[in-house]
């Protein structure tokens, strides 16, 4: 249950978000693209700022996860058994 009132919170902060700089939802495809990309980067600050926090490197996390989850599986390299199938389904 968690997750979807979790859902609800940002997706009202967005709207929010939208009504103040004017912009009508849904989005034009650029403008949401564009959001999708600075959700999928903004998920990103709070484990590279935890690892700085900690004195931990944080290079090859950006460069391995960070750009894994943000980019996706890079073209040519096949799935290992920690990735799950891009459809879901085993």
């Amino acid at each position: 249950m968690m997750p979807y009132l979790l859902s609800l919170g940002a997706g009202l902060l967005v709207g929010v978000i939208y009504a103040l700089i004017g912009v009508r939802s849904p989005a034009p495809p650029t403008i949401a693209l564009i959001g999708l990309l600075g959700m999928l980067v903004g998920e990103q600050v709070v484990p590279v700022a935890k690892r700085l926090i900690a004195g931990q490197p944080i290079l090859a996390f950006i460069q391995g996860d960070c750009a894994r989850h943000v980019l996706g599986p890079q073209a040519g390299k096949t799935a290992t058994a920690e990735q799950p199938h891009p459809g879901g389904h085993a």
